[in-house]
């Protein structure tokens, strides 16, 4: 166990981070999976910006890496032209 102040506040922030941090992650991956199951090309349409804002928020925080946000962007992209 953790002997200074700082190191159990450090410890207590973390969790507090970890889960903010899942809580995110886990809302993408819900929407992620909405978006990929619409077939109407103009619903897709109208959610592939605040699909593609929630996945730059994710990378920027190191949430994910930058890379997979890119990845899924990409694809969920080439999804709405492909409608």
């Amino acid at each position: 166990m953790a002997n200074h102040k700082s190191a159990l506040k450090r410890i207590r922030s973390n969790e507090a981070k970890r889960l903010r941090n899942k809580v995110q992650h886990k809302t993408v991956r819900n929407a992620v999976s909405r978006f990929r199951a619409l077939d109407v090309k103009e619903e897709a349409a109208a959610m592939l910006p605040k699909l593609v804002a929630m996945l730059d928020k994710l990378a920027k925080n190191n949430i994910i890496h930058k890379n997979k946000a890119s990845n899924l962007k990409s694809k969920l992209t080439r999804q709405v032209a492909t409608l």
